[in-house]
């Protein structure tokens, strides 16, 4: 058995090398820009911080495995927990000097579920951070935490629906493009953010088309220990689907039945 507190606090104390790194590179004039094979940008900020957490989990949790968007996946077939790190999730809006970026620290089971998760955007001096039947919590400034909780709007036509943009929907995009003319409001926020305004109960529903597994895994946790529902696009729970949707939990089926009328 996990002590899943301690690895919240050793998932913090990561977050906390994280901050010092990618602060003291944000609005850099040197930082380095590269382009990946998949043609997405990396700067050196993503590869430092990527390798800081990296060298502390093997001293800390020297049995688990890590998945990492710059350095690689492990096979993930056997019985080993495993931590999943997005060093600068946002690396657009952080190169373009843009405070909505954040870095993602999550831990799975063996069986892949997400049993704790920290997102850290120190630009915006927010933290939100959840272990499994802990609840989900949020640091601003420095503060004191505070328990979060997602909305109780019931139906589509009173929601909010945050995005990030309009590719990668592929035979969807009617669909998505007709739910946003149906629900009350939409704002292409994207990342990180629109999910943590979800668990904070500030917007109702947060939906992306593709995404990783480093991209979600953190995120799944907070909207759920925050009383929300975290699936892909065709429902599928968990953050293995290579999209994800959460929401308040109470509009999750409507929401996914219309994106796949």
């Amino acid at each position: 058995m996990r002590d899943l507190a301690q690895d919240l606090a050793l998932a913090q104390k990561l977050a906390d090398a994280a901050d010092l790194i990618s602060k003291s590179r944000y609005q850099s004039l040197d930082l380095v820009i590269e382009t990946k094979p998949d043609l997405t940008p990396v700067t050196d900020a993503d590869k430092a911080v990527e390798k800081a957490i990296r060298e502390v989990l093997a001293t800390e949790r020297p049995a688990d495995l890590i998945v990492g968007e710059e350095f690689g996946t492990p096979d993930l077939t056997g019985d080993s927990y495993y931590w999943v790190i997005d060093p600068i999730d946002g690396t657009k809006n952080f190169l373009r000097g843009i405070p909505t970026w954040a870095t993602l620290i999550a831990l799975c089971n063996p069986e892949g579920k997400v049993v704790v998760g920290v997102v850290s955007c120190p630009a915006l001096y927010r933290r939100w951070f959840a272990h499994e039947g802990g609840g989900a919590f949020v640091v601003e400034n420095g503060g004191t935490p505070k328990q979060i909780h997602v909305s109780k709007v019931t139906s589509l036509e009173n929601a909010s629906l945050s995005y990030s943009d309009l590719e990668g929907w592929g035979a969807r995009k009617a669909a998505f493009l007709k739910l946003q003319e149906d629900i009350w409001r939409t704002r292409g926020l994207g990342d990180f953010w629109s999910h943590m305004l979800v668990a904070e109960g500030a917007v109702d529903i947060a939906v992306e088309p593709k995404l990783a597994l480093w991209d979600m895994a953190a995120l799944d946790i907070v909207v759920r220990e925050a009383g929300g529902s975290f699936t892909n696009i065709d429902g599928l729970p968990g953050s293995h689907g290579g999209s994800g949707v959460s929401s308040n939990g109470l509009l999750h089926d409507d929401f996914i039945k219309a994106l796949n009328a």
